[in-house]
């Protein structure tokens, strides 16, 4: 969607700046000079968050949810608690982040594969160099904060401190965090979970786009908020471990390729 397009939803919706800063996470005076035309080639995940926002204006993500859950949601969206989300049925799988709880579909056999592909490459590079991180795949708790408002569930971590590595989460930020996105959790992935973790320590956020076949990088602990953007015929390294793992994304797209073939 192009920022004319924009304008013409944004319209149609009858949505001002301020609601469109307050439901994308971008800054109101980005969304002024974007729509003003003060701003004429916005960052690619700020026209992503707002497109995100006009194609899908639920107030929350988390309105879809079981009808066997309605039940147990009895607060307000930002008051849950992670004893809250611990009553709710176990074939339900949510996140919880500052008390809004956001519902988990099932992931696709291309999310898994991709998933499954960069936990096997990180855990045979740590374990043969001797290293002392640890790999780990979702499903996994993480309680990021350290408090009962937030848990997570990235698709792939390192922990490097293992001390933070407990039999029934992970307490604290792990130092690599993996997310394949799609188009339910887009923009929590890209807007609300990237500022979570950068808050919290994370050294390293990959985001894995397989539709668009993009990868974006962030070096967290050099607290740079604009990605590295890789395309699918490129090889990047994770940087958090003593001796950097190397990642070739074309062999890991051909790994799922067929699934996106018509």
């Amino acid at each position: 969607m192009n920022i004319e397009k924009m304008k013409q939803r944004k319209q149609e919706l009858g949505y001002s700046n301020a609601k469109i800063a307050d439901l994308s996470g971008v800054p109101l005076g980005t969304v002024q000079k974007i729509f003003s035309g003060e701003t004429t080639s916005p960052r690619y995940t700020t026209l992503l968050a707002l497109e995100q926002v006009l194609l899908d204006h639920r107030e929350t993500f988390s309105s879809t949810v079981h009808e066997s859950v309605a039940p147990y949601l009895t607060k307000r969206q930002g008051e849950y608690t992670i004893e809250d989300c611990d009553r709710l049925p176990e074939d339900v799988r949510t996140e919880l982040i500052d008390g809004v709880i956001y519902y988990m579909s099932a992931p696709t056999i291309a999310h898994q594969n991709i998933a499954g592909y960069m936990y096997a490459k990180l855990f045979h590079h740590i374990t043969g160099k001797g290293g002392s991180c640890m790999p780990v795949i979702s499903p996994v708790d993480v309680e990021l904060d350290r408090d009962d408002k937030t848990r997570v569930q990235p698709d792939v971590l390192i922990v490097c401190d293992r001390s933070k590595v407990i039999n029934r989460c992970v307490y604290g930020a792990p130092d690599f965090v993996l997310e394949v996105l799609s188009p339910s959790t887009r923009k929590k992935d890209m807007i609300i979970k990237l500022n979570k973790y950068l808050n919290a320590g994370v050294r390293e956020y990959w985001m894995i786009d397989p539709d668009k076949k993009k990868l974006f990088v962030y070096r967290l602990e050099d607290k740079d908020t604009f990605p590295e953007i890789y395309g699918f015929d490129q090889k990047v390294s994770i940087r958090v471990l003593e001796e950097p793992c190397e990642i070739d994304l074309e062999d890991m797209y051909n790994y799922i390729a067929f699934l996106y073939e018509d």
